[in-house]
Parts: structure tokens; C-alpha cells; sequence
């Protein structure tokens, strides 16, 4: 019924866990302070954060597959992180 993991699943899920409880503290902080201005400090401190994780999982998948990926595949992969940093990024 289970199987062992993979390193990289393991690491990838673990961090998305972590990620996720950062949300919910967050979320409960929200409403624990009940003040717009320091519920939008919070929620501009999830903005910070989200891309970060984002850049450790897909990194962390990246070497997992990295001996299944040629050049261009790992070239497209590189890209399209880059693009979706570069959109949620704020000015």
C-alpha cells in the first residue's frame, strides 16, 4: 500500500507543509490583531515568502529529474520560474 519516497517528494512536500502552516498562522494573526493595516503588513510578508518556496520545491524537483532532463528541457524550466517571479513581483 505505501511505498517509499523519494528524497526529492519527500523534500518537496515537506516544505509545501511548512508553507501551509505559514498561511494558517498567518491567516490566524489576521484576525488575532483585527487592524487592516497590520492584516495587510502580514499578507505582504505571505508575498515575500511564497516565491521562495516556490524557487526551493522547483529546485528541489529540478535535481531530482536532473539526470532525465536535457539542457533545453532544463533551459525551459529555468525560464518559466523566472517568468512567473517576474509577474508576481511588485513595483
Amino acid at each position: 500500500m505505501f511505498s517509499i519516497l523519494e528524497k526529492a517528494i519527500f523534500g518537496m512536500a515537506l516544505f509545501r507543509l511548512i508553507s501551509g502552516c505559514i498561511e494558517l498562522f498567518a491567516a490566524y494573526l489576521m484576525v488575532r490583531v483585527n487592524d487592516i493595516e497590520k492584516a495587510l503588513i502580514i499578507n505582504s510578508t505571505l508575498a515575500f515568502i511564497g516565491p521562495i518556496i516556490l524557487i526551493i520545491t522547483t529546485t528541489i524537483g529540478v535535481i531530482g529529474i536532473a539526470d532525465k532532463l536535457s539542457i533545453g528541457k532544463l533551459i525551459w524550466i529555468i525560464l518559466g520560474v523566472s517568468f512567473i517571479l517576474y509577474g508576481v513581483r511588485s513595483d
